[in-house]
């Protein structure tokens, strides 16, 4: 098993502070890879180089340093692990300095060291003065007692000692969990010779392996791995926190661009609109309320509309709070992701934040009930979060919803849905798929169910029950998993009865009026007097002391206690005449054989055609007779 530790450093700093000139006496490879860079002499876009010290592969991640390319070094500086902060000793602290530290302590990036680069271009007293800004503008932040290594790129000084402290820093790294969802950020597309179309960006988490089968977010487009290469070596496998470049079938160069996440298929949903939390620069200007910002979050970039939560105007210089953004354009973003914001005019680093619930519902800004719900999403729980969302989604959790929302794995949720089931806060609903809800939601809904029942017996006290389709459009619309499991819940606690399709209240009985119980027996004489030759329903209605619509609920209480049986929807029989019938039948294929010719039909019984052919039909259904051409066999 490979035992290499794969670490990111960026650099970061003001331009022509030598960030370049260091990475490439560090690694041996120029990272400026354009021409224009090249001639110019200053970083355009990111560039990329490797170094092997120990165990360790570093993979440096080269940011340009200028003002007008602060977009650029946004799109590289995520993912990484360390940060060298590079800063001239015959200039000390400039402003790209100060936005580029930002931005780093914006994003979380936990630790670092400082490069002291032009070393050899000051004396020592003037070194000593630099130290000392540099301790003063780090201090309170991940940088406060980081090493700070005086080098000189272009006679070699100080590199040595630069080298150890990248690998002392390095064991403090954690080890990355390759059993995470694959997300690879694109931070460049290309088309190489022979190979065909190639992104490149670092791996944030989880593991990729070729000939695996991929996504692009957010355009959903599938795609197939057809190579792996990290460090310049193809590699089989490629895990978190290693630099890879990944060759695809199945797209043209034309339509990849930096912003897109390479992520395993069907698994995420790319989103615009996003709760998360937001906190501001002490150098920046106060944030109002409903203001756009450009949005940076991975390679990604966006224009998003801020909208402050609970009830605020604006957020102060050097504040936080729960905000809503809106996106000009959907992004894959999960929650704990860290973004930055930038100003729409003059373009500068004014905050950041933290993603919490990535697909958010429009939420009214005063209410209290969103921020108590982000909060507790912020806090971070896998317990908290679940129960969270489960008691926010009426509907209930399907396994992939949960997935897209947190970008947890499948063994993660069935942890957390096992702990809150035996806490008695949840429910687990469906196992194909894995459906979870909240138990309130069940014991609501099972009251729910009860109420519609109580209801459909007080209009309907002559029909025995309610039908599960009607039952489950009276009570609420709800997933189908959360009315089996509230139905199963009423049915097991003696609440109710169910017989086939038909849900009532338990231990219930029909009971009828005097008139009603005078028209049941009307209409079963009637029927039972009429033979083979029955009256239609509205001759027998004319003579019941009730009006039509309970005489058709009471014909329907005879045909389920099987006294009359429906043969068509105009034809209703007594259940001894059709008894009598059969033995007919019998008796005649006992003395006259098994063929029935229609006439002989109707010779035998009695009746016409109007009876004799529905009532062949029904006998024919109820297997006594079975049609062969114009003639009937008895079986």
């Amino acid at each position: 098993m490979d035992a290499t530790r794969h670490v990111i450093v960026g650099t970061a700093g003001h331009i022509d502070h030598g960030k370049s000139t260091l990475v490439e006496a560090l690694t041996g490879t120029n990272p400026d890879r354009l021409e224009e860079e090249k001639r110019r002499g200053i970083t355009i876009d990111l560039g990329f180089a490797f170094l092997d010290l120990g165990n360790v592969r570093f993979g440096f991640v080269d940011v340009p340093g200028h003002e007008k390319f602060v977009r650029n070094m946004l799109a590289g500086v995520g993912g990484i692990d360390l940060v060298v902060l590079v800063v001239a000793a015959d200039e000390s602290i400039k402003p790209q300095t100060r936005e580029h530290f930002d931005i780093c302590r914006l994003l979380g990036i936990p630790r670092g060291i400082v490069a002291l680069t032009k070393s050899d271009l000051v004396d020592s007293e003037v070194l000593g003065l630099v130290r000392l800004e540099i301790d003063e503008f780090v201090r309170g932040s991940f940088l406060e007692g980081a090493p700070v290594v005086p080098v000189s790129a272009t006679i070699g000084a100080g590199l040595d000692a630069l080298k150890q402290e990248l690998l002392r820093v390095a064991q403090a790294v954690p080890a990355k969990d390759a059993t995470r969802h694959f997300r690879l950020p694109i931070d460049r597309a290309f088309t190489m010779k022979g190979f065909g179309t190639v992104v490149t960006g670092t791996l944030v988490s989880g593991a990729l392996k070729a000939e695996d089968e991929a996504e692009l977010y957010p355009q959903r487009k599938r795609v197939r791995v057809r190579g792996l290469h990290s460090g310049g070596q193809p590699v089989t496998r490629a895990t978190a926190g290693q630099r890879t470049a990944v060759n695809l079938a199945g797209v043209e160069r034309e339509e990849l661009q930096r912003g897109m996440v390479l992520a395993p298929p069907g698994v995420f949903e790319p989103t615009a609109r996003l709760d998360a939390r937001v906190t501001l620069l002490a150098s920046a200007r106060p944030l109002k309320n409903r203001a756009q910002v450009h949005f940076h979050q991975g390679t990604a970039e966006a224009i998003a509309q801020v909208t402050l939560l609970s009830g605020r105007d604006e957020l102060a210089p050097g504040g936080s709070a729960l905000a809503q953004l809106r996106l000009d354009q959907p992004v894959l973003v999960l929650p704990g992701d860290r973004f930055i914001l930038r100003q729409i005019s003059p373009v500068v680093t004014i905050g950041g934040g933290i993603a919490l619930d990535v697909h958010a519902h429009r939420h009214k800004q005063t209410d209290k009930t969103v921020t108590s719900f982000l909060e507790t999403l912020e806090r971070g729980a896998h317990q908290e979060v679940l129960a969270a969302f489960a008691e926010s989604s009426p509907l209930g959790l399907s396994l992939a919803q949960i997935i897209a929302r947190t970008g947890w794995t499948e063994a993660e949720i069935r942890q957390a849905a096992q702990k809150l089931v035996g806490g008695k806060q949840l429910r687990v609903v469906g196992e194909q798929p894995f459906t979870v809800a909240s138990a309130k939601i069940v014991t609501d809904y099972a009251a729910s169910l009860r109420a519609a029942i109580d209801e459909f017996h007080r209009a309907n006290p002559l029909l025995p029950g309610i039908p599960k389709q009607d039952l489950r459009a009276r009570a609420g619309r709800t997933r189908a998993e959360i009315f089996a499991t509230a139905l199963d819940d009423l049915l097991k606690g003696g609440f109710v009865a169910i017989s086939g399709d038909l849900v009532q209240r338990a231990g219930r009985e029909i009971a009828l009026s005097p008139e009603e119980a005078k028209a049941k027996e009307l209409i079963e004489k009637e029927f039972g007097r009429a033979g083979l030759t029955v009256p239609s329903f509205a001759a027998v209605l004319e003579k019941l002391p009730v009006e039509s619509k309970r005489a058709q609920k009471i014909l329907q209480i005879l045909l389920r206690e099987k006294v009359l049986v429906k043969v068509t929807d105009e034809l209703v029989f007594h259940r001894t005449a059709v008894a009598r019938l059969k033995d007919l039948l019998a008796k005649y294929r006992k003395e006259r054989g098994e063929k029935l010719p229609i006439p002989v039909f109707k010779e035998l019984t009695g009746i016409t055609r109007k009876y004799a052919i529905p009532l062949l039909e029904y006998l024919d259904r109820e297997r006594v007779t079975r049609r062969v051409g114009d003639e009937r066999v008895i079986l």
